[in-house]
């Protein structure tokens, strides 16, 4: 393993096209989308609401049917992606952190095409979920709604069904995957880790256990790479199809799905290995990690690894110092670092680490803000 190469100053400097405002002093940003016109963000404060690339002018604002909006109007969970025609699910409630309903959005156009309830008889407390999707399925993971839709629809495709009466599970989920670690009190098998697929709920693999064990992160659905704690230990690892496992070289670094919140997912698999963001006694790092060996390939000090907007295997960070950042291209395997571009002056303190950054595929920079600092969208081109 070694850090990879530092990246020279870069030549192209980025000038700021727009900003704007955050919706209040305390919202939080719980999701974010990109398409090739469109900024989708969905906070507590300011909805959902789509802003032109062109010019950051509002082009639309989701608005829930009446009905779905008496239950709560405040996104508090969303999907991560778009499927291929642009439809995404958002859940909402009263508050950031308990969601009464979900919808399913048209990104293009901000149309909520159907809602259904997360709340009923039987589950009258609102509670938090987390929505992922795989193809035309969203799954829905949480303590009183497990199952999938059909994003396009809202129709249910599958729903979980404990393996007894007397259950305690305890539920994640990540693109195509979905784990639930249950105790059944009338089971001679009292402990298990179960894996389901996301798109079908088809059991992809189940563990007898001696103990719960806790998982911190799924950063990956395919292969599923997950952070686990177990009695004693603490480690990343790698799921093969059997369920069997293997560690990842983490040492005393600890791997985030996203830079410090809960709305960002800029982790990602390229081709076999795992970029990922990283915080170690120095401060923050992008790591890379070979998922056939478990062996760690690089480390890169960045501020904050970013989302690519485009398809393909680029991988882009922002290091340098706050007052100077840039944009970088690293290689996934093996670290070497090309500068593409100085990012300008910001007006106000930039806060990378608090939100979710996206290069876009005509090359400028989305910068969203978490904790409502301010800004709360800045783009640079």
């Amino acid at each position: 393993m070694h850090r990879g190469d530092a990246a020279p100053s870069a030549s192209r400097h980025l000038a700021q096209v727009w900003q704007v405002a955050s919706p209040a002093a305390d919202d939080e940003l719980v999701g974010s989308w990109v398409t090739d016109k469109l900024l989708v963000r969905a906070s507590t404060r300011g909805g959902v609401t789509a802003y032109s690339l062109a010019d950051g002018s509002t082009a639309w604002t989701a608005a829930l049917p009446a009905k779905a909006a008496g239950a709560g109007t405040q996104p508090c969970a969303m999907s991560p992606t778009l499927t291929a025609a642009g439809l995404g699910t958002v859940a909402f409630g009263k508050d950031g952190h308990t969601c009464t309903s979900l919808a399913g959005i048209d990104a293009a156009t901000g149309t909520v095409l159907w809602t259904v309830p997360l709340v009923d008889a039987g589950h009258k407390t609102a509670m938090g979920v987390q929505t992922f999707l795989q193809g035309d399925v969203a799954t829905v993971v949480g303590e009183n709604f497990l199952g999938g839709l059909d994003v396009r629809t809202g129709h249910r495709v599958w729903g979980f069904k404990s393996r007894g009466y007397y259950c305690n599970a305890y539920t994640w989920g990540g693109p195509g995957v979905v784990l639930v670690d249950d105790y059944c009190a009338d089971s001679g098998t009292h402990f298990t880790l179960t894996a389901y697929d996301g798109a079908t709920g088809k059991t992809l693999w189940s563990q007898t256990q001696d103990a719960h064990t806790d998982i911190a992160h799924v950063f990956s659905g395919s292969p599923l790479i997950v952070s686990e704690h177990k009695a004693g230990e603490d480690s990343v690892r790698v799921v093969a199809p059997s369920g069997a496992s293997r560690k990842l070289a983490v040492g005393n670094t600890e791997l985030l799905p996203g830079n410090d919140s809960a709305a960002d997912h800029s982790a990602r698999l390229v081709g076999g290995v795992l970029v990922t963001p990283a915080t170690t006694a120095a401060g923050s790092e992008v790591d890379a990690f070979d998922t056939a060996t478990g062996a760690k390939l690089w480390s890169y000090p960045a501020t904050a690894l970013a989302t690519s907007a485009a398809d393909g295997d680029r991988v882009y960070a922002l290091a340098g110092s706050p007052s100077a950042p840039q944009v970088v291209a690293l290689d996934p395997r093996t670290g070497h670092a090309t500068a593409v571009a100085a990012l300008p002056a910001a007006t106000g303190k930039r806060v990378f680490t608090a939100g979710t950054v996206y290069v876009t595929a005509a090359g400028g920079v989305l910068e969203l803000d978490a904790q409502g600092t301010g800004v709360g969208v800045r783009f640079s081109l």
